[in-house]
């Protein structure tokens, strides 16, 4: 029979006390507090309550076990009663509640507090990183009109192989094969694709595969790339404090990593001006740089990239003329209604007569294994060879 939960009386009680004390809520004090209350309960049953008394004062609340749960990569909370999860088999109800509203917003608070940034109501959005490493974003009425909503993206806990990939229908043989090959070949590989569709689970996989003796260089929002390999390097982004001073923005770090002797320059999403200086440093000897790009097509990847450059400064042809220069090879995934990530195709960049970049399909995936080849199949050929069709 599992333990008692506290109700919100009591833990509104328990956390009234701990602040008049100005005491941490550690287990003891906890423990303490709740018997001072009145919480006459057993030793097992005061050491449940105890810890969902911490979950409630300095943890996640009812999130806590969503959180320590390795399949979940998302936890989004639309209300106190409605709570949903991302993760392997697509989004799903969480089955776990708040008490109320108040809850909700004691949570919001306190994680906006933890990433060093203001969540009131003057300030009624908070887009941080968490300690923990976790992407947290909410919005406060009156903005969000029907209540507070929190998002958490949880990163990666582990790193994947191409076999663990494979036995969880991410690649196919062919796909591994062929990726594989590009690593090796030292392609510079862009990853496209929505939110969720395994970008970034995917390019961590595709870095385990560099020489050893290749130094990688990350440059991250979130250390949410984890290659198992034997030289790498992170640069991590800071935002700025509660006076809005102190920010390191990814473009500045990717300037930075130019200057550590990076083999392969890699930037977790790109999406701001940093697109300038990786586009350079494709292009002045580093081969084998690799990034993400969301797009909802790999056809859409040179307006992408064009809309980014010339937000930054760049003018649209020299944008195109960098981004053709670099030879990147561009990895579309998507997300199927199931939940399967997978890649969908492989595209190779043209320029055309208009002096615009296309993405040209050299190969594509259907989803059962197979795949057929198309018009890029050629400037495929010439970088990585023909080797990987073995099997087929």
């Amino acid at each position: 029979m599992s333990a008692p939960r506290p109700g919100p009386g009591l833990v509104e009680a328990v956390r009234a006390r701990l602040a008049r004390d100005g005491v941490e809520p550690s287990a003891a004090r906890v423990a303490a507090a709740l018997r001072a209350e009145g919480g006459v309960l057993g030793d097992a049953e005061v050491l449940e309550v105890v810890r969902a008394l911490r979950a409630e004062l300095a943890g996640a609340g009812p999130l806590e076990p969503l959180l320590d749960d390795p399949e979940v990569t998302d936890i989004l909370v639309n209300g106190p009663e409605e709570v949903w999860v991302d993760g392997a088999d697509g989004l799903r109800p969480a089955g776990v509640r708040f008490s109320g509203e108040e809850a909700v917003l004691g949570l919001a608070r306190r994680l906006a507090a933890q990433a060093g940034r203001r969540l009131d109501a003057s300030a009624p959005w908070c887009d941080a990183r968490l300690p923990s490493g976790a992407r947290f974003h909410a919005v406060l009425p009156p903005i969000a009109p029907e209540g507070a909503c929190l998002s958490l993206r949880i990163p990666p806990r582990r790193g994947f192989d191409l076999a663990e990939l494979s036995a969880r229908g991410v690649l196919p043989p062919a796909a591994s094969r062929l990726l594989a090959a590009l690593v090796r070949s030292r392609a510079a590989l862009l990853l496209t694709g929505g939110t969720g569709s395994g970008k970034t689970t995917l390019l961590s996989t595709l870095l385990s595969l560099a020489d050893p003796g290749e130094r990688l260089v990350l440059v991250e929002d979130s250390a949410e790339l984890r290659p198992d390999h034997p030289h790498v390097v992170r640069l991590q982004t800071r935002p700025p404090n509660i006076e809005g001073t102190g920010e390191v923005t990814l473009d500045q770090l990717v300037r930075q990593a130019l200057r550590m002797r990076p083999d392969r320059l890699v930037v977790g999403e790109v999406r701001g001006p940093e697109v300038v200086s990786l586009l350079a440093a494709m292009n002045t000897g580093h081969e084998g740089g690799a990034g993400t790009v969301h797009a909802n097509a790999a056809a859409e990847l040179p307006a992408r990239i064009e809309a980014l450059a010339c937000a930054a400064g760049l003018g649209r042809e020299a944008a195109h003329g960098q981004l053709c220069a670099t030879r990147a090879v561009v990895v579309h995934m998507v997300r199927g209604p199931d939940g399967r990530r997978a890649p969908s195709e492989v595209c190779v960049l043209r320029r055309g007569r208009d002096g615009l970049v296309r993405a040209v399909p050299a190969v594509r995936f259907d989803g059962a294994g197979g795949w057929t080849e198309g018009e890029g199949r050629p400037d495929l050929v010439d970088r990585v060879g023909t080797a990987w069709r073995e099997g087929r």
